[in-house]
């Protein structure tokens, strides 16, 4: 369910040209319009708040931290719980805090 775990398709570069609709959306994440989603990321209400609401610049860092949960926290993607834990990082990381790392995580070094 490749859907139900937030990953999208991204062939285009962020801004303008990589969405396709056209349409702008006010980014909860950098407090600016900036371009939306093409489609709807997730199941659901939330989900839909996501399309409403955040940016395409915003989801490409979202995708980054959910990689980074989902291997923190050992997670597979198809499973139910997995997938509640993730939305409910989701949820934080656009409409709340969006502060809260896992627990012991430490960031990998660049070499």
């Amino acid at each position: 369910m490749a859907d139900s775990c937030g990953h999208t398709s991204h062939s285009a570069p962020s801004g303008a040209a990589g969405n396709e609709s056209g349409r702008k959306v006010m980014c909860v994440k950098f407090q600016k319009e900036l371009p939306g989603l093409d489609s709807v990321p997730w199941p659901g209400e939330l989900g839909q708040r996501i399309f409403d609401h955040v940016s395409k610049d915003a989801w490409k860092l979202w995708e980054e931290r959910m990689k980074m949960i989902l291997n923190e926290y050992r997670l597979m993607p198809w499973q139910k719980e997995a997938q509640d834990l993730v939305a409910k990082h989701m949820e934080d990381f656009f409409f709340g805090d969006g502060a809260a790392l896992p627990p012991g995580y430490v960031p990998q070094q660049s070499k």
